[in-house]
C-alpha cells in the first residue's frame, strides 16, 4: 500500500511534494523541475529582492545545490537544480526542521522559538537569530554554517518587520513553501499602486 504522499489515478503513482520541494518550487519559473540560475535570480526579484541580491543568491544557490541534486550526472556549466532531488542538498548546521527526505518535522520548528525567542514567543530579533545559528553550528563545519547563516539572514533581510522581529508565521511559510508566493503578490500589488 502506498503512502499518504502518493496519489493514485489510473494506475499510476505521482507523488505529493515534499514540504521542501514545495519551498523550491517557486523558483521553478517554467515548471519544468529544473531550476536554472536565471529562474532563482527571477524568483528573487519577484519576491522583491534588488539586483545585486538577485544575482549574489541565483549565483550562490545554484553554484552550491546544482552538483548536489543531480547525483550521477557530470557537472553543468548551466548549474541546474533539480526539484525531486532537494533533499540531497541538505546541508549541516541547520536548524533540523526538515528531516533526511524533506519533510517537515513540527517539532525541531517549535524548537526554534521555543530555545532561541526569549523577547517575543513568537518572533526572533537579530541577536536571538544569530544565537540560533551560534547554536546550531557544528564543530569544523564552515560550509553548512555559511549556508544555514545566508540563507536565514536573507530570510531576515527581506521579511524582517518595522520592530526588527522575524515572525514565526513568516518562518513557518518558508517552510511550507507559502511565503515567497505571498510575497510575490504583496509586490506585484506594490506595483499597480
Amino acid at each position: 500500500m502506498a503512502s499518504c504522499n502518493n496519489i493514485h489515478q489510473e494506475g499510476i503513482t505521482k507523488s505529493e511534494p515534499t514540504p521542501l520541494q514545495k519551498h523550491v518550487m517557486f523558483f521553478d519559473i517554467d515548471n519544468n523541475g529544473i531550476i536554472y540560475p536565471w529562474e532563482t535570480y527571477q524568483g528573487f526579484r519577484k519576491i522583491g529582492s534588488n539586483i545585486f541580491l538577485s544575482i549574489v543568491a541565483s549565483i550562490f544557490i545554484n553554484f552550491g545545490l546544482s552538483r548536489k541534486t543531480r547525483p550521477g550526472k557530470g557537472p553543468s556549466l548551466l548549474f541546474p537544480i533539480e526539484v525531486k532531488n532537494i533533499k540531497l542538498a541538505k546541508h549541516t548546521s541547520d536548524s533540523g526542521v526538515y528531516d533526511s527526505e524533506g519533510r517537515f518535522v513540527q517539532e525541531k520548528f517549535e524548537e526554534i522559538f521555543n530555545k532561541h525567542a526569549r523577547s517575543n514567543r513568537n518572533a526572533l530579533t537579530a541577536q536571538e537569530l544569530d544565537d540560533m545559528l551560534k547554536a546550531n553550528k557544528q564543530p569544523k563545519d564552515s560550509k553548512g554554517h555559511v549556508a544555514a547563516r545566508s540563507e536565514w539572514k536573507i530570510l531576515y533581510f527581506l521579511c524582517k518587520d518595522k520592530d526588527g522581529l522575524l515572525k514565526k508565521d513568516i518562518v513557518r511559510g518558508v517552510y511550507d513553501g507559502s511565503l515567497f508566493e505571498q510575497m510575490a503578490k504583496e509586490q506585484q500589488a506594490k506595483k499597480k499602486k
